[in-house]
């Protein structure tokens, strides 16, 4: 089973940036991170493929996140950029077998880390 944990997280003011880490106990995944705001339901943000070449983003993240990774080390990244107040929200990286935005096709899931845009 593939232990997950994210870091990262924090306090910016909007238009900041903040960059998400979450390091894999071991690779083969396909990558995501998802978020969820209080009273929300989890939704998708991003996923890149286990080899790095392919990648999907949600529409209200397209030109401002980018995810990449480093399989030498089992880390996959999330660089926010133009945060907006409704990007708070808690993030959770995910591993599973496609780029799929859907949560049912991600198995493992980590702790998750707090990010907060403040206005």
């Amino acid at each position: 089973q593939v232990q997950l944990v994210e870091s990262g997280g924090g306090l910016v003011q909007a238009g900041g940036s903040l960059r998400l880490s979450c390091a894999a106990s071991f690779g083969g995944y396909a990558m995501a991170w998802f978020r969820q705001a209080p009273g929300k339901e989890r939704e998708f943000v991003a996923a890149i493929s286990w080899g790095g070449g392919l990648t999907n983003f949600a529409d209200f993240v397209k030109g401002r996140f980018t995810i990449s990774r480093d399989n030498a080390k089992n880390w996959v990244y999330l660089q926010m950029n133009g945060l907006k107040p409704d990007d708070t929200a808690v993030y959770y990286c995910a591993a599973g077998r496609s780029i799929s935005g859907s949560r049912d096709a991600f198995q493992y899931w980590g702790q998750g880390t707090q990010v907060t845009i403040s206005s």
